[in-house]
C-alpha cells in the first residue's frame, strides 16, 4: 500500500505519455538538492517511477507553466501554486523567527524589495552590490543574499525559475496570482497537510506524517486527530510498529498507524528503483527503517576516509524492498556512468545484481551516456563494464 501510493503500482507506471502531473501530484513535493554527481534529485523520483523522459519537459512544467513555485515544504521543494497558501502560517513563523536579523538587515531589505520592483525577476548576482560585499554567519552569504532569503522564507519573494540551479528572484505579489497569496488558517493548513502526506504514504504513523511537511508533533497530532474524527484518516494497528500514544479510537489491537480513506491496495506493483536520497521513500529514515530495514544515511560530508559505503549512494529498490545502494557519478567526459561503488544487504534477493544491472543501464541512456563502468568496490558483483540499455 506504501509503495503503491508512492506510484510503484504498475498502473501508475503505464503513466509514460505525461507522467508529470500524475507524479507531482501524487507525491505532492519534489524536493531540491544542489548536489548534481549524478542527475538534480528532483529529476529521480519521476525516473524511479515511470522511467527514461526529458528533464527539460519537466524543467519546462516547474519553470513555464505558471503552476509550480518553491518553498520549505519539507525542505527547499517544488510544490504547486495552488497549495502554497497552506504554508502561510509557516511564513508567519519565519518572520518571527527572522524578526531580529531583519532589523539588523532593515536598510538592504528595503533595497531589495525596491529593486526587484523596480527590475522585475533577477538572480542575486544580478542586484548585489559589487562593492565591499560584507558577509555574515549564514554560509558566509552576503548582506543581499541574507536578505533575499529572509524575503523568500517569510514569503514577499518567490522563485521565478531557476539558471544553473541559481534561483530567479521575483516579488510574490508581481508573481503569483491572487489566490496563491490568500492565508490559510493555521489549523486547517495544518490538517490539508497532513491529509496529502497520508495520501501519499499510504499507512504512516504520527512522525511520518509530521514529517512528510515538516510539522510540530504537538501540531500533526492535533490534525490527525481531527481527520481521524472526520472520517479522512482510518486508524489501523501494523504488526512490529511500535504503540501509538495519540490514538484516538479504541480496539483491542491499539492503532500505531493510519490510512487515508482513499487508499487502494494495488494489484501489482512496478518495484524496481534507483532512488534519490531524498525521495520520500527514504528521506524519512525512521520510516526506511522500520518499513525495509534499511539504514541510511547520507555520507556526503563525510571524510572519504570515514564513509562506509560511498559519497552520493542512491537506494536500490527490488521486489518492493530496500536491498542496496549505488554510489553513482555521470562521467560526462568519458561519456560513462560510472558506479563508484555498490552494495547489497544481507536479505539481498540472488537476482539483485541482474536488476541493478538493468536499472543501471536504462538509467545511463535516461543521462545521454553511451556505457555503465564499475570499480567492483563492495559487495554487489556486477560486470566491469555494460552498455547503455
Amino acid at each position: 500500500m506504501a509503495l503503491a501510493a508512492q506510484g510503484f503500482s504498475a498502473t501508475a507506471r503505464l503513466t509514460r505519455q505525461n507522467p508529470f502531473g500524475p507524479a507531482l501530484d501524487r507525491l505532492h513535493v519534489l524536493q531540491i538538492d544542489s548536489v548534481n554527481v549524478f542527475a538534480r534529485s528532483h529529476y529521480l523520483p519521476v525516473f524511479s517511477r515511470h522511467g527514461e523522459y526529458d528533464p527539460a519537459l519537466l524543467d519546462d512544467l516547474l519553470f513555464q507553466s505558471g503552476d509550480y513555485t518553491e518553498y520549505w515544504a519539507h525542505e527547499a521543494a517544488f510544490i504547486r501554486v495552488e497549495d502554497r497558501p497552506l504554508f502561510a502560517w509557516r511564513m508567519r513563523d519565519f518572520a518571527h523567527r527572522y524578526a531580529a536579523r531583519a532589523e539588523a538587515l532593515r536598510p538592504e531589505l528595503g533595497r531589495v524589495r525596491a529593486v526587484l520592483a523596480d527590475g522585475g525577476p533577477q538572480l542575486v548576482r544580478e542586484f548585489e552590490p559589487a562593492r565591499g560585499r560584507q558577509r555574515g554567519p549564514w554560509w558566509d552569504w552576503s548582506d543581499t543574499k541574507r536578505a533575499v532569503e529572509i524575503l523568500f522564507a517569510t514569503g514577499e519573494v518567490v522563485s521565478a525559475g531557476r539558471e544553473r540551479f541559481e534561483r530567479r528572484y521575483a516579488l510574490a505579489s508581481e508573481t503569483l496570482p491572487s489566490a496563491a497569496l490568500v492565508e490559510v488558517p493555521r489549523a486547517d493548513a495544518q490538517r490539508a497537510l497532513v491529509a496529502l502526506a497520508a495520501r501519499a504514504l499510504g499507512v504512516a504513523t504520527l512522525a511520518d506524517l509530521a514529517d512528510y511537511h515538516r510539522l510540530k508533533t504537538r501540531e500533526a497530532r492535533g490534525a490527525v486527530q481531527a481527520l481521524e474524527e472526520q472520517g479522512v484518516l482510518v486508524p489501523v494497528h501494523v504488526r512490529g510498529w511500535s504503540a501509538n500514544p495519540v490514538a484516538v479510537s479504541e480496539s483491542r489491537a491499539r492503532p500505531n498507524a493510519w490510512v487515508h480513506r482513499d487508499a487502494k491496495l494495488p494489484s501489482r506493483l512496478a518495484p524496481n528503483a534507483l532512488l534519490t536520497p531524498f525521495d520520500p521513500v527514504t528521506w524519512y529514515r525512521p520510516r526506511a527503517e522500520r518499513m525495509f530495514d534499511f539504514h541510511y544515511r547520507i555520507e556526503i560530508y563525510t571524510p572519504k576516509a570515514k564513509r562506509t559505503y560511498g559519497y552520493y549512494c542512491l537506494p536500490l529498490l527490488v521486489g518492493g524492498k530496500l536491498v542496496g545502494r549505488i554510489d553513482l557519478k555521470a562521467d560526462r567526459a568519458g561519456n560513462e556512468l560510472l558506479v563508484q561503488a555498490a552494495w547489497q544487504e544481507p536479505k539481498a534477493p540472488a537476482h539483485t545484481a541482474e536488476i541493478a544491472t538493468s536499472l543501471l543501464a536504462r538509467a545511463a541512456r535516461w543521462q545521454g551516456l553511451e556505457r555503465v563502468r564499475t570499480t567492483g568496490a563492495g559487495n554487489l558483483q556486477l560486470a566491469a563494464t555494460f552498455a547503455a540499455a
